[in-house]
């Protein structure tokens, strides 16, 4: 008797059917994902707020946060020096900079093949520690393509008494100086093995040297995720020809020097602000608009340049105000107010003296209207921006491997917070015609940005707004503010006058109560906790990452240089949920010379009783629903609903009876 099947059932068992196509290769199938549930579960790392720090960045994805050193001194501490540890740990870290580097140092070709052949050993010795921990397809799925066969040799020596074998194949590729490509792809390997996802909580750019370096070494990894940021938003709002944020981004490029991520990094034209500052602001002393650090291009130059972006930034954002009354942010309008005869500015219900008061491109009848140069500038900056391949690139891959909100089994990582008053109520922002608020909030705008990348063309128009709204909107769940006070900052002396207010939410994720319900609604049971960026821990005055109710933790840990050169790892293992803490990193060519290495501090914010298996995770909930699915179709092929595909046909074809 045939099983009671759905049509859609029935094309899902169709398509499953094409990669499984006889009841001997689904079974083969389930035994396998049966005992993946009982390995430990995956190792996950969440960073914060990275600033464009991709150095310090990529070495902690090469040292996994300071968890490889341990393991290897674990397993050569009997065997090898110290010395000799750290030399692995590099070659482990910066393959292709220690192989460079050691090739120098080889006396004759049979010293360079048995240091390959030497390391490759260590390296797999290492591998095969951690391959413990996952399905064998998984590992193997790593192998780079060009390497395969050597790596699966490898993997199988110990007791394969192939020993030889390994020897000629290394022989054969040093000959051809291929030998060392072995040696890169196994440390890949390693760091790939060590850390199963990368999970970035925001901020990718701005304040650090180069955002396009930071998403480049993203893009070499096999697995990660983002939750959005606030200047995540603001970058794929001037990816996608928003003229406030082009200015926006500009306007902190120019203030911490980062000109090499634009021009060098995306091949974006800065030279129409060059000229307008020169032109325009040729006499401005811009005094308030000094850069941070040094560079290249005349400081004076610089601090016009930012003055002359910021000020378009601030008329723009006056003509967006006027677009969105339902926004209620009038009082961000500050133009219009200023006096410049008197050289003051009215804020508030407060008249204050303006610190600048050169205005050359301001008009008293239309404040917020670009003057002709201005407009010219914005016009060509545009263009640059839109016309950029690798700009779109990256902030595509930010989409699509981003989201407003991730949930990682009992974590719910997100970038800011959840806009609520003060007495944790969630508070509410009507987006395209729909009032909403908590995770529907988060959920419609995660929308609103996917679909923006899916219509280009369109999307400065109909989404641009958007985008800045994320960036600096007093809702906004990435960024929690009541208001973002550039031009207080740089116009104003009063420094109560620059103070932005921080969301209830930032004071109420200390009580345990309010962190639980946040929780829920967002689909977390039980025991979890929520994980922010975007406020920087004040490590200094004694503030701590973990708030005071224990289910709430910030990992904003001032990554960048810029914020005070720390930085956290959140890492969610079988065993236990750790904070790492980590300090300042020089340089590669140091940890090549020098061993220089990141060795974190460790913090303990949750142990579990008994390890955790890939069975109690989500992964292990999508597994089981495989599994079912699996079963249905033996059942199906049991019922003749499907054929099984002839074992002696190279064709596979399966076919329906119905």
């Amino acid at each position: 008797m045939a099983i009671d099947i759905s049509s859609e059932e029935l094309t899902l068992l169709r398509s499953m059917a094409q990669r499984f196509p006889s009841v001997n290769s689904a079974a083969a199938e389930i035994a396998a994902l049966s005992a993946t549930q009982a390995l430990p579960r995956e190792s996950i790392h969440v960073v914060s707020d990275v600033h464009g720090e991709y150095k310090k960045l990529r070495h902690i994805i090469n040292n996994a946060s300071g968890h490889l050193r341990p393991l290897v001194v674990s397993l050569f501490a009997d065997q090898l020096g110290e010395v000799e540890i750290q030399d692995l740990l590099t070659t482990i870290y910066y393959p292709q900079e220690m192989t460079a580097h050691r090739v120098g140092h080889f006396q004759n070709p049979a010293e360079r093949t048995s240091w390959v052949r030497q390391t490759l050993t260590r390296q797999f010795d290492i591998i095969r520690s951690l391959a413990a921990g996952h399905r064998r397809e998984a590992v193997t799925r790593l192998f780079p393509d060009d390497s395969r066969e050597l790596f699966e040799e490898l993997l199988a020596e110990k007791g394969s008494g192939r020993g030889h074998f390994i020897d000629s194949m290394l022989v054969s590729l040093a000959a051809r100086g291929s030998d060392l490509t072995a040696i890169r792809g196994a440390s890949r390997l390693i760091r790939n093995l060590s850390i199963d996802e990368i999970v970035v909580a925001g901020d990718l750019g701005d304040r650090g040297p180069r955002l396009d370096r930071v998403i480049d070494y993203l893009t070499q990894q096999p697995r990660v995720a983002i939750a959005w940021g606030n200047h995540d938003a603001s970058w794929m709002g001037a990816c996608l020809g928003s003229d406030v944020l082009i200015a926006t981004v500009l306007r902190i490029s120019l203030r911490y020097r980062r000109l090499s991520q634009l021009e060098e990094g995306y091949g974006l034209i800065i030279s129409p602000l060059e000229r307008l500052a020169r032109e325009v602001y040729a006499d401005d002393p811009a005094e308030r608009f000094r850069t941070k650090g040094s560079g290249l291009r005349d400081d004076l130059l610089m601090a016009r340049m930012q003055k002359a972006i910021s000020i378009i930034q601030f008329k723009l954002e006056g003509q967006l105000i006027d677009r969105h009354p339902e926004w209620q942010l009038e009082s961000r309008k500050i133009l219009h107010k200023i006096d410049v005869r008197n050289g003051t500015v009215e804020i508030g219900s407060r008249s204050h003296r303006l610190l600048d008061r050169l205005f050359p491109t301001l008009s008293a009848d239309a404040p917020y209207e670009l003057s002709p140069d201005e407009e010219l500038c914005v016009t060509r900056l545009r263009e640059s921006f839109v016309a950029s391949d690798k700009l779109w690139a990256h902030m595509s891959y930010v989409v699509r491997n981003g989201s407003m909100w991730i949930r990682r089994d009992d974590a719910l990582i997100f970038h800011g917070c959840v806009p609520v008053d003060a007495s944790g109520k969630t508070l509410s922002v009507t987006v395209e015609g729909k009032t909403v608020s908590g995770r529907a909030l988060f959920d419609a705008l995660d929308s609103l940005v996917r679909r923006s990348f899916r219509e280009p063309e369109q999307a400065a128009a109909r989404y641009g707004d958007w985008f800045w709204y994320l960036w600096s909107g007093a809702r906004s769940p990435l960024f929690g503010k009541d208001r973002m006070t550039s031009f207080e900052g740089h116009f104003v002396e009063d420094r109560d006058a620059a103070k932005e207010t921080k969301n209830d939410y930032f004071s109420l994720i200390n009580d345990a109560a309010f962190c639980r319900s946040i929780l829920s609604e967002f689909g977390v049971r039980g025991d979890g906790i929520i994980v922010n960026g975007h406020v920087p821990v004040k490590v200094d005055k004694g503030e701590l990452p973990i708030k005071k109710g224990g289910n709430a933790i910030t990992i904003d840990g001032a990554f960048s240089e810029a914020y005070g050169d720390r930085g956290y790892t959140l890492i969610l293992g079988p065993e236990r949920i750790t904070i790492a803490e980590h300090h300042h990193f020089e340089s590669v060519d140091d940890a090549i010379t020098k061993g220089a290495d990141i060795i974190p501090t460790l913090t303990t914010v949750r142990d579990y009783p008994t390890p955790r298996r890939v069975s109690d995770t989500s992964d292990g909930e999508e597994i089981r629903r495989v599994i079912a699915t699996l079963e249905r179709l033996i059942v199906a092929y049991d019922e003749g609903v499907l054929l099984e595909s002839n074992p002696r046909s190279s064709k596979g074809v399966t076919a329906s009876l119905h």
